[in-house]
């Protein structure tokens, strides 16, 4: 029962006990139910989604460098959840984490609910909307000490998104695969325009891994003027890059 996923989550120090195990079993079992009457995912082999879902939504704790205690309860916003990644795996393998999901898409957002009530996980909100209009909200923006994203999107456009959410201090982690070094050049006025720097990014480990994913954290320096983000569909369809 899960064992690549307890295996995986171990070489990251953290020890999944059965019950943990079985929630995982639980939300993929309601994801292939989801999948049946909607497309949520094209991820849909049992093993594949124990990996490629599961797992791979944990590695953003190699970045998040949380105490591991009974008492740690983070606040952690993921943009553009999805289907749930990564916000629903974190909040199993971090029970008292308040966990706030942001993601557009109605009937995702439906199933997200659905999932949370089902399973009984406490302290995990969806937050439906786009996060070009929700990050001018005052009690969403500079809100949220942790900003995560599993989001494909180029990383210019994903600060745009991820940074106004993000608390004076705390971090953004972008969740990224494969060669980075353009990408990282041509987001670098982004970051600066949005109150970010500096920029580091952690290797996933290749025992967990070989496909080269990469973990991009950005702390958040200074406040994002008031006018990040644009409206909806302009981040995307033109990003921040200098000149």
């Amino acid at each position: 029962m899960m064992q690549h996923l307890a295996e995986g989550a171990a070489l990251m120090g953290y020890a999944l006990s059965s019950a943990q195990l079985q929630q995982f079993e639980e939300f993929r079992t309601e994801l292939q139910r989801g999948n049946e009457s909607m497309n949520l995912t094209s991820i849909k082999q049992p093993a594949d989604v124990e990996k490629l879902h599961f797992l791979d939504s944990l590695t953003v704790l190699l970045a998040l460098d949380l105490p591991q205690n009974e008492d740690n309860s983070p606040l952690i916003l993921d943009v553009g959840s999805g289907a749930g990644f990564p916000g629903i795996p974190l909040k199993i393998v971090l029970p008292k984490a308040r966990i706030r999901m942001l993601e557009a898409t109605g009937k995702k957002v439906s199933f997200m609910r659905q999932v949370i009530t089902t399973m009984g996980l406490p302290n995990i909100e969806v937050l439906q909307g786009r996060a070009e209009e929700l990050a001018h909200t005052p009690t969403l923006r500079e809100s949220f000490p942790f900003v995560v994203s599993r989001a494909v999107a180029p990383l210019a456009t994903l600060v745009e998104l991820c940074l106004p959410f993000c608390s004076v201090g705390g971090t953004f982690i972008a969740m990224k695969k494969g060669d980075m070094d353009a990408e990282l050049k041509a987001a670098a006025h982004a970051i600066r325009v949005l109150g970010g720097e500096p920029l580091s990014r952690m290797a996933v480990p290749s025992k967990l891994f070989e496909d080269n994913r990469i973990l991009v954290t950005i702390e958040k320096r200074i406040a994002t003027p008031r006018s990040y983000p644009r409206r909806p569909g302009v981040p995307s369809h033109n990003p921040l890059l200098k000149g």
